[in-house]
């Protein structure tokens, strides 16, 4: 019997910290599919908005997902949210017809300033359910969507590929870009609860999007040396990398910290249920946490 990837992973003890897929900009399409397995090859796309989608991608760095609720029924227009992450803003409106999307002008998704569309200030939930992409995020996604859409209707969306397969059921919420992975429906409706309270769920979170894996690696480390759960608690000031050494400087509670990491390449494994070769997957090993004075 094949064992599954985010069972795999479970086993291997492979940990959740410093593993968020780095995306700053997002477009959110909202389908009720089914999807196949490349968002930016689908069918589901009208034709005219395919090649804009990829020149975002590939010039402004937009990651567009494939949205829909919990269900997959659709009633009158489709949502769409154009979001940064960075900079912490959303903004969204509807269309008839996916098409229309291809006369947005987003060169403005980049800045601080948005793009002209409604702004939107509640929180986007995000659930990986792209079961043609990977059965984990399926059979492991649908349920947790399921419970949160029970709890907080008009916040959470399905969506397809988040990354991180083998870490479902994982969780995006946006635009706080705050990922949470290997959540059972219990678990994701506790640490969303507190989420929408201001407070991390660490035994569940695998990092900010916007931070590169080093970082969002010494954020985890930190923050659980500290007991730090605040979301604004940890604020980054600095990384130099020697070799496979990372030294990330982090601020909190005004005080000044070096978090030691090194890089390492875990032993190639078969990473997702559809993979058909083994791969090497990246873990950041603690080597110290030290307070600076000045």
């Amino acid at each position: 019997m094949t064992v599954r990837c985010s069972v795999a992973s479970e086993q291997r003890g492979e940990p959740l910290a410093g593993t968020a897929s780095t995306v700053r900009h997002f477009l959110l399409l909202e389908d009720p599919g089914p999807w196949g397995p490349e968002i930016l090859r689908s069918q589901r796309l009208p034709g005219p908005v395919r090649e804009p989608l990829l020149h975002w991608h590939r010039e402004l760095g937009v990651r567009p997902l494939l949205i829909r609720r919990p269900g997959r029924y659709l009633t009158g227009p489709r949502r769409v949210f154009v979001i940064n992450a960075r900079y912490g803003w959303c903004e969204t409106t509807t269309v008839d017809n996916l098409a229309e999307v291809a006369q947005f002008d987003l060169d403005g998704i980049v800045g601080g300033a948005g793009v002209g569309l409604s702004a939107h200030h509640e929180p986007v939930l995000l659930v990986c359910t792209h079961g043609r992409h990977d059965a984990c995020c399926a059979e492991r996604g649908r349920p947790l969507a399921a419970a949160l859409a029970g709890r907080w209707p008009e916040l959470t969306w399905e969506s397809s590929h988040l990354g991180g397969d083998r870490f479902a059921a994982n969780l995006l919420i946006l635009p706080g870009a705050h990922c949470y992975g290997r959540l059972s429906p219990a678990d994701g409706v506790r640490t969303v609860a507190d989420h929408l309270d201001g407070r991390l769920t660490l035994a569940h979170y695998r990092g900010h999007c916007t931070a590169p894996w080093p970082q969002q690696a010494a954020e985890h480390a930190l923050r659980s040396l500290l007991g730090l759960r605040e979301i604004g608690a940890v604020r980054f000031a600095g990384m130099a990398r020697d070799g496979d050494r990372f030294a990330v400087t982090l601020t909190a509670s005004g005080r000044r910290y070096r978090v030691e990491l090194a890089h390492h390449t875990r032993d190639a494994e078969l990473l997702t249920c559809h993979a058909d070769r083994p791969s090497g997957s990246v873990h950041y090993e603690l080597l110290g946490i030290a307070e600076l004075r000045a």
